[in-house]
């Protein structure tokens, strides 16, 4: 079942010398319900707006967004990580969640999302008081709290050490295991996309449209093992380096 499907035909921006920028061109990608799809592409090429137009948040552009809904007359649950995290300074870790969970639902899974992230021990700290890899796992639970249908991630672990990256990495797969969800993914990183995609678009540079893509076949749950990472990292690298326009 297709669960999300964008066709922009275009979208630009205007210049403060006049004319127009042109970001998004023709751009088609339908995703399947619980399916997670990367987004690769050059810097500057309209990932970002691509994400904000899907989440509902610029509706300047021509074409249709449509998403399924959850079986009910709600309207689809969109959760987005940003680039940054976003978070309310004058609120701690427990109430930057407890503001998006707007129904009984949703504050009961405050607390469960809070010790899945590992922030059990930081739940009354306020934001100043944590690291860069805890904040981002904050965001990432306050884009789950909502249970969503869809959940958009711009490149959510960017800036973070290795180390901490991986360990966000595996937040991310073991909560995406408890609780399947169709995700929209922008990433730089060949191995993150490894890890966690089923499916890796490629993006032209600006004016971005879909030149290529490549399915990951492999079982979520087995793709820790190195060896493999590294294999399917740089068949990955060979899938841009063949959509990359001549």
């Amino acid at each position: 079942m297709t669960a999300l499907s964008i066709d922009i035909r275009d979208k630009s921006f205007p210049r403060d010398e006049g004319g127009v920028r042109e970001v998004l061109r023709q751009v088609h990608i339908e995703l399947q319900a619980h399916e997670l799809v990367c987004l690769f592409g050059p810097s500057g090429c309209g990932k970002t707006t691509l994400l904000n137009i899907v989440a509902g948040l610029d509706d300047d552009f021509d074409g249709e967004v449509r998403q399924d809904g959850n079986g009910s007359d709600q309207a689809p649950r969109v959760g987005y990580v940003f680039q940054q995290p976003r978070l309310l300074p004058w609120l701690t870790v427990r109430q930057n969640l407890a503001l998006v969970a707007t129904d009984d639902a949703a504050r009961g899974r405050v607390p469960a999302l809070i010790e899945a992230t590992g922030l059990g021990q930081h739940a009354a700290a306020f934001p100043r008081r944590l690291s860069g890899g805890q904040l981002r796992r904050v965001a990432l639970a306050r884009a789950l709290v909502i249970d969503p249908d869809l959940l958009l991630l711009d490149e959510p672990f960017i800036s973070l050490d290795l180390e901490a990256a991986d360990r966000l990495r595996r937040h991310l797969h073991d909560l995406l295991g408890q609780r399947p969800t169709t995700a929209l993914f922008v990433t730089h990183d060949l191995r993150e996309a490894a890890l966690l995609a089923d499916r890796v678009v490629y993006l032209s540079p600006a004016p971005a449209t879909v030149v290529g893509e490549v399915r990951i076949e492999r079982a979520r749950a087995d793709r820790f093992d190195p060896a493999w990472l590294s294999a399917m990292a740089m068949q990955l690298a060979v899938g841009q380096d063949a959509a990359a326009p001549r």
